[in-house]
């Protein structure tokens, strides 16, 4: 299971049994899902991803996976996870709408890439966004990552591969 983390405003957390519709209702939000892997999937395979963080991730220590708290609400869902499509630790977060805007994002995101370079003792963490998505963008450009290349997806989409590299572990490649 993965530590607790908090910042100023949030609470990540590993998920509860109980918390399943409130995932159901993030990852079925098209809003938020559209940025997310191939976008929005049917209510049964959200159900099913939800048991599959127990019955897999949790229980096989696989990577870390949290349920994003404000207030002790469940407001969106981050990830660091070893990939190979960024050959390292990819960070991977969602807010539900209600809470964009006020910051809580580039706080979510900060949490991760800490969590990656002091915890996980990492000299770089990646990101993938969709070249459209331009608020997390504009967030992870905020938070030092920088364009290193670009995915061209299966439909024709462009994913660029984002990149922060750990200043306090010099350019060595350390664990990746």
């Amino acid at each position: 299971m993965p530590p607790a983390l908090r910042t100023p405003r949030l609470l990540l957390t590993p998920y509860t049994p109980d918390d399943e519709d409130d995932f159901v209702a993030l990852f079925q939000d098209a809003r938020v899902s559209r940025w997310m892997g191939d976008g929005t999937a049917s209510e049964a395979d959200d159900r099913a991803l939800f048991g599959r963080v127990f019955s897999k991730v949790y229980a096989r220590e696989l990577f870390d996976v949290w349920a994003v708290r404000r207030d002790g609400r469940l407001v969106g869902h981050a990830e660091i996870k070893r990939t190979e499509e960024v050959d390292g630790h990819e960070i991977i977060y969602a807010l539900a709408p209600e809470a964009w805007g006020g910051g809580l994002g580039t706080e979510l995101a900060r949490a991760l890439v800490a969590y990656g370079f002091e915890t996980l003792r990492l000299t770089e963490v990646h990101a993938t966004v969709d070249a459209r998505n331009e608020p997390s963008l504009r967030l992870l450009g905020r938070l030092g990552f920088a364009h290193v290349r670009d995915i061209v997806e299966d439909d024709g989409g462009l994913t660029h591969v984002l990149t922060c590299r750990n200043p306090a572990r010099g350019t060595a490649r350390g664990r990746q």
